[in-house]
């Protein structure tokens, strides 16, 4: 039988006051990549001759208009477990040989500046535009597992790019395939076991250690008030903090983009500290995008170090009737 833990109410307000006294703190170290991570539309239209854009939206919104020299590659080649078509769980790592091999087919590089360029606008209920922005930065976390060091996000993906007037084009561009011999970053994921065994710590060998699990899903759905239909349970890994990832982006005009860095930055140090910096930070969601954009965020865009992905997330976790979750017992 699960167990949940259960707390009231009145106990939220002493929760959140000591998840942040306990890892509110500084100490992060910025990566210096060749390329900012996340890009504008004016910056790319500047650098098209300098960059590999790697197009990640469905086959048929690429064959409608595409940034001139984009080479399609669409989000789901880069991970296994269809979402409400195979079996759970959804999002996972594929093989290292299957990513190496849509490496070399995009003609990318260890050298390649790479921009990734999504749908950032709503596509119809089951195809929001924050999954299509979770997406984007799926493909990136993957390139950046395999090794691929200048990876940026196109902020405001296509749809801003054509709202603007830029130019797109019906031509598709012609890919000399690359050979491809990166190495693959084995620490960037973690397994559930992984998780289970510093959920099974004591609090203060999570405090000594500094080891933050981060919750990227809505509020309502940290907090057990929804349940998603793809896990089992609702609640949240015990221990997790929640930094919900739809709060890293604007609409205006329908059009998703990112915050300000500075905003992002005082979100993620009242979440995961930068006083007492913490050593380790696991990210997780519902299967595995939103886990991608906090990790892309805190990693690449704020510099955090020891950043980690459980792929699994909640739909792996709540698969098992033993493994326990919290949830709040609203009055």
């Amino acid at each position: 039988m699960r167990k949940k833990l259960i707390i009231g109410t009145g106990s939220i307000t002493l929760v959140l006051v000591l998840v942040l006294v306990l890892v509110v703190g500084a100490g992060v170290q910025a990566n210096s990549p060749e390329i900012d991570p996340i890009v504008s539309t004016d910056w790319l239209e500047g650098n098209l001759d300098d960059v590999v854009i790697l197009d990640v939206r469905n086959p048929d919104e690429y064959a409608a208009g595409h940034i001139p020299g984009a080479i399609n590659s669409p989000e789901w080649m880069w991970y296994v477990g269809w979402p409400f078509v195979d079996p759970p769980p959804w999002m996972e790592l594929p093989a290292v040989e299957d990513i190496f091999a849509n490496i070399e087919a995009a003609g990318i590089d260890g050298d390649s500046l790479v921009v990734i360029v999504s749908r950032t606008v709503d596509a119809g209920p089951m195809a929001p535009a924050v999954y299509a922005l979770a997406g984007a930065t799926r493909v990136a976390v993957t390139l950046i597992y395999a090794g691929i060091e200048n990876v940026a996000i196109l902020d405001g993906g296509h749809d801003k790019w054509a709202a603007e007037g830029k130019a797109t084009t019906l031509e598709v561009p012609e890919i000399t395939p690359s050979t491809y011999e990166g190495a693959v970053n084995e620490a960037m994921f973690v397994s559930k076991d992984y998780v289970e065994d510093v959920v099974g710590r004591p609090w203060w060998w999570r405090i000594l250690r500094r080891c933050v699990i981060v919750d990227g899903r809505d509020v309502d759905v940290y907090f057990g008030v929804t349940q998603e239909p793809w896990t089992l349970a609702a609640g949240h890994i015990p221990s997790a903090t929640s930094l919900p990832i739809p709060w890293h982006w604007t609409f205006t005009d329908g059009i998703g983009t990112y915050k300000d860095a500075a905003v992002l930055g005082d979100m993620a140090s009242g979440v995961v500290g930068n006083y007492f910096a913490p050593r380790e930070i696991i990210a997780y969601c519902g299967v595995g995008g939103y886990a991608s954009t906090l990790y892309f965020v805190l990693s690449e865009v704020l510099g955090y170090e020891n950043v980690k992905i459980y792929d699994g997330s909640a739909q792996e976790w709540t698969l098992d009737p033993e493994a326990p979750v919290v949830i709040y017992e609203w009055e």
